[in-house]
């Protein structure tokens, strides 16, 4: 019974995080125009010193994208990128990115 009511509360607690990220990949889509130059149109990057974006998981991505925002990773490339971006876009970009196979 205990086991049950740890899995519970640890599978509840997974939910609530994960849906805290839904954002809209069609408007993350839209979006992701600027990042194409670099990440490529679908996340896939074409040069090696760039990192696919495509089919990684949407709450690490928002994590990464808000702290390069934030200046908590910080990149002469990337941290200007994220500097404008709200937390909505972000979500909607990473949600965009995640979908990707």
């Amino acid at each position: 019974m205990k086991k049950a009511l740890i899995l519970g509360l640890a599978l509840t607690g997974t939910l609530a995080v994960s849906n805290s990220f839904a954002g809209d990949a069609e408007a993350g889509k839209a979006k992701s125009v600027v990042c194409a130059a670099c990440h490529g149109a679908t996340g896939h990057s074409v040069n090696p010193l760039w990192p696919n974006l495509a089919g990684q998981q949407e709450m690490y991505l928002a994590k990464q994208i808000k702290a390069f925002r934030d200046g908590e990773r910080k990149d002469p490339s990337m941290s200007p990128m994220a500097a404008g971006l709200t937390d909505a876009d972000i979500d909607n970009l990473a949600a965009y990115f995640a979908s990707q196979k």
